[in-house]
């Protein structure tokens, strides 16, 4: 038997289920490609000139679609028994380049609704966040998603829609029915960074508390584990 042979067939097997794509993870995929082409259409001059708003509408349909993406990844991957370690590793970091992409470019593109301020908050958010996910896993233990952080996605999508949307048009009349489009933006970015910081502290508070009862068990491990050594050692 050729055993270099068969070991370098195993290994290129394993690799390959290791490295194999699937529906969710293509689906991620392209989420994170969505994003150069949400700031192209934002920041080019071919669609400046429209007089109809084809930019805003095309970079909202861009976002929507984009945002939609994030959930159906993870219910075909949950509903597949898909769940892989590239998905776990390029969902997160879709949805943060996503989130940052249209914040930073709003600053550029609509910066007297969304000033720069306001889009380091909402970003730092998700970065601390994430720091807090990464050290938690570190330690053994996870911080579920919560409502709160669930919300803050939905109002997020209807958020920057909206600020996308005033760059064009201040209100909609929509058969006699006006639509503030500016109002609702400024009002709404102004809930955004309110809900981030909120869910921020929520999701600090959850860290916290089971970090600290894992201290506590640790410290208690080690108090009875010293008892034990000194009632084993025999008196001299």
């Amino acid at each position: 038997m050729n055993f270099p042979a068969v070991a370098a067939a195993c290994a290129f097997r394993s690799a390959r289920q290791v490295v194999s794509v699937n529906l969710p993870n293509y689906i991620t995929l392209t989420r994170i490609f969505s994003v150069p082409f949400l700031i192209w259409i934002l920041s080019s001059r071919r669609f400046a000139l429209g007089v109809h708003g084809e930019r805003e509408l095309l970079a909202s349909a861009v976002f929507i679609a984009a945002s939609i993406t994030d959930g159906i990844d993870g219910y075909l991957a949950r509903k597949r028994g898909q769940i892989t370690t590239m998905g776990m590793l390029l969902d997160p970091l879709a949805d943060k380049l996503l989130v940052c992409a249209a914040f930073i470019t709003l600053v550029q593109l609509n910066p007297s609704v969304v000033p720069a301020w306001m889009a380091v908050v909402i970003i730092g958010r998700e970065f601390l966040v994430s720091g807090l996910r990464s050290i938690a896993a570190q330690q053994g233990f996870t911080i579920d998603a919560s409502d709160l952080g669930k919300v803050k996605m939905v109002v997020q999508i209807v958020v920057v829609v909206l600020c996308i949307l005033d760059h064009r048009w201040l209100e909609w009349d929509i058969r006699g029915f006006i639509f503030p489009v500016d109002l609702l933006a400024r009002v709404g970015i102004w809930f955004m960074v309110t809900l981030s910081l909120v869910s921020a502290i929520d999701y600090f508070a959850a860290f916290w508390s089971k970090i600290d009862r894992r201290v506590v068990r640790g410290q208690r491990r080690a108090f009875v584990l010293s008892r034990r050594r000194k009632r084993d050692v025999a008196p001299t």
